[in-house]
This record gives structure tokens, C-alpha cells and sequence, in this order.
């Protein structure tokens, strides 16, 4: 993670009707880092999402990528911008009645104005990146299981070879061991692919794992966005709750078990070298 902002939020307010979800929010995404985003129920985590890769228009503030303006872009270039960011959605989102190989090639098509033949060729890369088996892209979306809609709708997240990865809740539904491999894969493709991501999650476990920072949203801004350790501090009622909580302490304590033992396996094999 750099110091540089590649993305920035500043006095966004969403408004519909009578109900105002943000007022005067800002936040900061850096370059190379995983940002978890959290927060209660109606907090409008997926509307801050959905502003931000300009799916939903602000009712004030502005919104900077790459250090433009988004809103005040013409068609085109705003549209060229858009294209260095990848979306995984809640649910995947995935076209009921392409393949999966054929939903991966489809924005290389539609965006990149790639051959039919060379974009699910290179769509076949982008499912192997993200971990689904070679013959998974013959597949169509209704025999797919939860995980592999995960996976399928990241390739495809992917396929423009973005800059910046937005997840909207990419663990939930999914049982443990499935979560925990969809993790360990984010941190891999960041490492490796120099991403950054911007995550909404419920899932502590994620949280813990894979986030360099977290920013809570609460009374329609950004109440603190900080390191883990350092939120899970913060003297809020709701951060307590959330943190402190049964399952917070249980995913915290995980966590610190894991480190423990990796670096036991560690020292180990320095020993037997």
C-alpha cells in the first residue's frame, strides 16, 4: 500500500426522496491496499460502492479517480475511466444464458472490441486466475455452485485488466472453507496483479484476514477508517458490538492462532535449513 489516493470521496451526500443515506461523507482509497467497508444495516455501504464506479449519481459532492473528476467527465472519457475498474456484485450478476466462458469475453468484446475467438481465449486465462477448473467455462450459471458464481463473476470482474477491484459482500453465502479460499485468492491476485480493492463484506473473518484498513459508515459518513486493530478500538457503541462481539472475538482469536502457527511452521524450516 502507497500513500497515493487513487480514489477519492469528498462531501458525497445520496439522497432519495424524504431519506438521506450520506451526508457531507468522504474517504480515501490508496493505492495497492484492500479497503473493507462496514456498517449497520442501511448504512448505504452498496450505494457508496455504486457512486463510486458511477452507477448512481450523487446528490452532491464529488467523486475523483485517478485524479478526475467522474461526474464532470464527458460520455467518453468517463467511459475509458470506468474500464480500469472491475465490479463483482452481489449475487454475481452473471448473463443467465451465456456460458460462463462467454460472460468473461463479453465486456473484451463489447469494450476492447476484441474477436469473438481471441476474447474467450483470453477469457480462459482470466478463469484460470481466479481459480475455476479448465472445463468450468462450458458451463452455464445455473449449474455453477455458490463458490464457483464467486469465481466466474471475478474472472469476469477481471477481464479488463483493471486497477481497482470492487466487491460488494464477494464471501457472503458462501460455507467456511469456501470464504477462506476466496480470501487467500483476493490477497494472491493483489500481490501478484498490484490491485487495489475496495470490499464491502459483513464477513469478520475477511475483515481480519484480508484488509489493511476498514472504514466504518455510520450517521451517514465515514466514522473512522483506520487499521483493523485500530477500529476495532474505536470507542463507538455499534464498533464494540461488532468487534467485541462473540463472533468478533472468535474471528480475532482465529486469526492470531493462524499467525501463531505460520510463523511456528517458519521458524521450523529455518531451523532445518
Amino acid at each position: 500500500m502507497t500513500d497515493e489516493a487513487i480514489i477519492e470521496v469528498r462531501g458525497l451526500s445520496n439522497r432519495f426522496g424524504d431519506n438521506s443515506v450520506h451526508e457531507n461523507l468522504d474517504l480515501d482509497l490508496y493505492r495497492g491496499e484492500i479497503l473493507g467497508v462496514v456498517g449497520g444495516s442501511g448504512t448505504g455501504k452498496s450505494v457508496l460502492l455504486r457512486s463510486i464506479v458511477g452507477l448512481n449519481r450523487p446528490s452532491a459532492g464529488e467523486v475523483r479517480l485517478f485524479g478526475q473528476n467522474l461526474l464532470a467527465l464527458p460520455v467518453e472519457e468517463r467511459s475509458r475511466l470506468e474500464q480500469r475498474l472491475g465490479v463483482l456484485f452481489q449475487g454475481g450478476a452473471l448473463f443467465s444464458s451465456l456460458t460462463v466462458r462467454e460472460n468473461v469475453a463479453l465486456p473484451l468484446i463489447e469494450h476492447a472490441g476484441l474477436s469473438r475467438d481471441d476474447a474467450e481465449e483470453l477469457a480462459e486465462v482470466k478463469l484460470a486466475l481466479s481459480g475455476l477448473a479448465p472445463h468450468a467455462g462450458d458451463l452455464y450459471p445455473a449449474s455453477l455452485s455458490g463458490g464457483m458464481i464467486k469465481r466466474a463473476s471475478l474472472a469476469r470482474s477481471l477481464a479488463m485488466d483493471p486497477d481497482v477491484l470492487f466487491l460488494d459482500e464477494p464471501t457472503a453465502g458462501l460455507d467456511p472453507i469456501g470464504a477462506s479460499d476466496f480470501d487467500q485468492l483476493l490477497l494472491t491476485l493483489r500481490n501478484a496483479l498490484g490491485l487495489t480493492v475496495f470490499m464491502v463484506t459483513h464477513d469478520l473473518d475477511s475483515l481480519w484476514t484480508v484488509c489493511d484498513r476498514i472504514a466504518v459508515l455510520s450517521q451517514k459518513r465515514v466514522l473512522v477508517a483506520d487499521a483493523p486493530e485500530r477500529v476495532a478500538e474505536y470507542p463507538d457503541d455499534w464498533i464494540q458490538s461488532y468487534f467485541k462481539g462473540p463472533r468478533g472475538r472468535a474471528a480475532h482469536r482465529s486469526l492470531n492462532e493462524s499467525s501463531v502457527e505460520n510463523s511456528a511452521v517458519k521458524e521450523s524450516g529455518l531451523q532445518r535449513s
